[in-house]
């Protein structure tokens, strides 16, 4: 009997979906199907490709009210909060609009004796591994650009969103994609890196853990196939002395405690200039205070449960380490705290780089708070870190936003605002948050090769 990937639900610990693992020969068939396909698909007019995955997008559209519920099943998200076709949408409709530009021929110069120009080229099967956090927003940032570019795709999600891509490739298809064009699979980590090994795909695309991203490069190590990484972060808000204090509050811990703090891009560690210092301290200790945690299905609640008890202990840990080093907590524990994925939001004082809820990725609803002096300071313990996703920098001087993001070891600086992914901006990463680039014009090229024509119009 093969094994079974179930999906266990954050709110009560039961088993809310489970499917069977392909086997090897079943694997190695659907990649073979979708290299078969690829050059038809690509052969295809490109509006064709455009509106077909349109069509598609808007098909997990009219399935919306039914995703919202499977989301706070499968990984604790508040109906409140809506779904993520709003963002889904955005990237696919934006990368889309740009698709003409961004594939274009890039001409180099055309005279009597020549013409030359660079073609951009799909690479082929792209194998998408997207996340449970965001994980119809992730899957899409490659998903769409890979069809409209002429790739064909196949999609891996994490277990703990079993249903994500199954709802997907079942839109995709009922609109028009042809099934070995689009195909969703099933898989564990040993068949993953089998097919990966054994050349199984052109390109692969992977959001998860440093670990993980590791075990991929590994796989593909020798094979020469291309592997895009978003790994980890540990993402920095610095709140300089002329920043707009109130908006900064409402943001930064937005970012730090939004889907229980489960966001690539969600703020982990906060500087704050000491003249802000306590005043921010205590507007950002009253807002945490006002969350309301709770079932993801009550309309009440701001804030569910971790997606994993696991993930849960693992902040838990971090909290009381730091507590244990001289951190201060300022959240008393909530009631509906069970001691599993349900966990009290906390903010923590008195905080050093020495702790690991300062260094390690948290991935969960707590944030340490440091007083800074200076923009340098700000720089340095912004940059002693592994990691480098986003910075989130807060001020009224562009000038000084820009000077102290050129110095930000960092994929995106942000000026007032965080946890935003922009698809007319690469989203990219350095250090042990990964390498590679999706959406924007640079997702395009990512996703296809170039290709070089030197044409000599007369032989004499």
């Amino acid at each position: 009997m093969g094994q079974v990937l179930k999906c266990i639900s954050p709110i009560d610990g039961s088993v809310y979906a489970e499917r069977n693992i392909l086997s090897r020969d079943e694997a190695f068939e659907i990649a073979s199907n979708a290299r078969a396909a690829q050059p038809a698909w690509a052969a295809r007019p490109l509006r064709e490709r455009i509106d077909l995955v349109m069509a598609g997008v808007a098909a997990v559209g009219a399935m919306n009210e039914e995703v919202v519920l499977e989301l706070a099943h499968m990984m604790g998200r508040p109906v409140r909060y809506g779904g993520e076709f709003a963002g889904f949408n955005e990237r696919a409709s934006y990368m889309a609009e740009i698709a003409d530009s961004s594939l274009a021929d890039i001409e180099v110069g055309e005279d009597e004796s020549f013409r030359r120009y660079i073609k951009r080229i799909p690479h082929g099967v792209v194998f998408v591994v997207a996340p449970w956090n965001y994980p119809y927003m992730t899957a899409i940032n490659t998903v769409a650009p890979a069809l409209i570019a002429g790739n064909t795709v196949i999609l891996k999600h994490a277990t703990q969103t079993l249903l994500v891509g199954e709802r997907m490739a079942n839109a995709f298809q009922a609109a028009g994609i042809p099934e070995d064009v689009f195909q969703n699979v099933f898989l564990n980590h040993d068949l993953t890196n089998e097919l990966i090994s054994g050349n199984a795909f052109d390109f692969v695309n992977f959001t998860g853990s440093v670990g993980g991203g590791k075990s991929m490069e590994l796989a593909a190590a020798g094979t020469f196939t291309g592997v895009g990484t978003e790994l980890g972060g540990k993402d920095p808000g610095y709140v300089m002395d002329d920043a707009e204090l109130d908006a900064a509050v409402e943001t930064l811990i937005d970012g730090a405690m939004f889907n229980s703090g489960q966001c690539c891009c969600g703020i982990e560690r906060i500087y704050v200039h000491e003249s802000l210092y306590d005043d921010f301290v205590a507007k950002a200790i009253e807002a945490v205070k006002g969350y309301k945690l709770g079932n993801p299905l009550d309309a009440e609640t701001t804030i569910g449960p971790m997606a994993n008890i696991r993930f849960a202990d693992e902040v838990r840990a971090q909290i009381s380490e730091a507590v244990a080093a001289g951190a201060v907590a300022h959240i008393d524990r909530m009631p509906e705290d069970d001691g599993g994925a349900f966990l009290t939001p906390q903010i923590l004082t008195d905080v050093s780089h020495d702790m690991r809820v300062m260094r390690d990725e948290s991935f969960g609803p707590v944030v340490g708070i440091m007083k800074v002096s200076s923009d340098e300071q700000a720089i340095a313990l912004i940059n002693d870190s592994e990691f480098g996703l986003t910075a989130s920098l807060w001020t009224s001087d562009l000038d000084r936003a820009e000077r102290v993001g050129n110095e930000i070891e960092t994929g995106t600086v942000f000026m007032n605002r965080a946890d935003y992914l922009d698809p007319g901006l690469c989203w990219t990463g350095c250090k042990n948050t990964g390498r590679g680039g999706g959406l924007s014009v640079i997702g395009y090229h990512n996703l296809t090769r170039p290709k070089s024509f030197h044409l000599k119009k007369e032989t004499g």
